[in-house]
């Protein structure tokens, strides 16, 4: 049978943690790394906002949202039960992928906001981050003793945001946050997921 097409960016959150789902489902895919600034006519076509991850089954049907491919993945196979709390994983996904999302594209890009300093945008993100930590000093993920769906669709954000400015990441007050988010970038999964591949040129 033949395996589902995922076009991927290796570095975009979206992507990776479409991918960490995938392979934690057991999902083989071809994947098809692409180059920003020269989205394949095949991705399009299957996809026409022309973003990362799309996801192309075998029958031709498309998913091209990040969490729909992780809920898509996970409906095949959820051996640790990722989808168990799926309510509480949904609240934090959409902050994540909200407000947090929006003050960490203007921390990381601060230049091309210039209404306000760098640190602005910063605190706009700790408003989750904090959240997070307190969640994260309770028990070892964050909505419990095991990881669900929040865990894996959040991490990719958090280690975006930590990456802006290590120094200050390093002393920032949230240490279970810190430990939470190393546990998932040294984790055989998170590496497995981040192996690069050539980029994919159409025939």
């Amino acid at each position: 049978m033949t395996a589902p097409i995922l076009y991927s960016y290796r570095r975009c959150p979206y992507a990776m943690r479409a991918r960490m789902a995938l392979h934690y489902s057991g999902i083989e895919v071809d994947i098809r790394e692409i180059a920003l600034r020269e989205k394949p006519a095949a991705m399009l076509a299957a996809s026409p906002k022309g973003t990362v991850p799309v996801l192309v089954l075998p029958d031709g049907a498309v998913i091209d949202e990040s969490l729909d491919i992780m809920r898509w993945a996970l409906a095949q196979h959820d051996p640790q039960a990722w989808l168990k709390d799926a309510a509480r994983s949904e609240i934090l996904i959409a902050e994540n992928d909200g407000s947090f999302k929006q003050a960490l594209d203007r921390y990381k890009y601060a230049e091309r906001f210039p209404e306000y300093p760098q640190q602005t945008y910063r605190a706009q993100g700790e408003r989750l981050l904090s959240q997070l930590e307190t969640q994260l000093q309770q028990h070892a993920h964050l909505l419990g003793a095991e990881p669900r769906l929040a865990d894996i669709a959040i991490f990719p954000f958090v280690r975006q945001f930590a990456a802006v400015d290590p120094m200050w990441w390093e002393a920032s007050p949230y240490p279970a946050l810190r430990g939470w988010l190393a546990h998932w970038v040294e984790s055989a999964l998170f590496d497995s997921i981040m192996q690069k591949h050539p980029v994919w040129v159409e025939a």
